[in-house]
């Protein structure tokens, strides 16, 4: 009943003005700002739209990768040359079939194993002065397996059923070398030579020392000394020349030395008698026995 009541004597009032009209929106300069952020909006997101088109096309951006860049199954592949800026980290490298790797590199190139400490144990280094590898041992083999070069802090092994120096100057040694043969190219001169310090060959079953078809030449400054401590030295050859012996005189008052001849077995030994008036290898024959 209050609410009829209400509602009555609001219509029984006297009204001077006419109904009141409340407008809803944005007029005006609000609304002119409105529109222009709403278009600026649309042309930015149209740009950015035709940028990003653009970037697709130039960057040649497909389902299967970026360009030269494709993403398969096994990893990334890569054709054509590339570049990179910053290190390359990968478990793997490697060519097309039947296609060369190249490396090329304004300074060098830098090859580093690490372990798990990030701690670098073998290095690989190419500059453009030389070739540097740093690691605990390195070595050459064939396809088969068969080592041919290896190098470590305590030895060099070259395992090469060969090895040839080309050098004009040989090879220097400036310690020993152990080898079964010391050969030289066919038709080239062998020269075994020690300007400063002594040159020794020891062999515990021997030394074989051959020239098939020339000549061989043993030259010293000093003494020429051959020595066989338990066994003995043959010189098995048509002849045998000592033509810078020392020629002796007679001289009835000099004084008397002992002197001795050498004598000749059938067998070939070479043995000293005290020389008389005349021969006196047939006295001492025993040596021949």
């Amino acid at each position: 009943m209050p609410q009829e009541q209400y509602t009555h004597h609001r219509s029984t009032m006297p009204s001077s003005e006419g109904p009141q009209v409340y407008k809803v929106g944005i007029y005006g300069w609000r609304k002119r700002c409105l529109y222009f952020f709403v278009l600026l909006l649309m042309i930015l997101i149209l740009v950015n739209l035709a940028m990003t088109i653009w970037i697709l096309k130039v960057m040649n951006f497909t389902i299967d990768g970026m360009g030269n860049l494709r993403i398969t199954e096994k990893g990334l592949k890569l054709e054509g040359d590339s570049e990179f800026l910053q290190p390359l980290y990968a478990k793997e490298i490697q060519s097309r079939p039947g296609n060369a790797l190249y490396f090329k590199s304004a300074r060098n190139v830098t090859v580093n194993i690490l372990n798990e400490q990030t701690k670098v144990l073998t290095q690989l280094i190419t500059g453009p002065n030389a070739i540097e590898a740093y690691g605990k041992k390195f070595e050459v083999k064939t396809v088969s397996g068969k080592l041919l070069f290896s190098a470590d802090n305590n030895e060099v092994v070259v395992g090469a059923e060969r090895l040839r120096v080309l050098g004009a100057e040989g090879t220097v040694f400036p310690k020993s070398i152990e080898t079964p043969n010391v050969r030289a190219d066919p038709f080239k001169e062998l020269r075994l030579e020690s300007p400063t310090r002594s040159l020794v060959m020891e062999a515990p079953k021997g030394v074989e020392i051959n020239a098939e078809a020339g000549n061989m030449e043993a030259i010293c400054r000093t003494e020429l000394r051959l020595e066989s401590k338990d066994g003995e030295i043959k010189l098995d050859a048509a002849k045998i020349k000592l033509p810078r012996l020392p020629h002796g005189s007679y001289t009835p008052t000099g004084t008397r030395q002992k002197v001795f001849e050498i004598c000749v077995c059938a067998n070939g030994r070479l043995f000293l008698s005290q020389a008389g008036t005349g021969s006196t290898c047939q006295i001492n024959t025993s040596v021949c026995l």
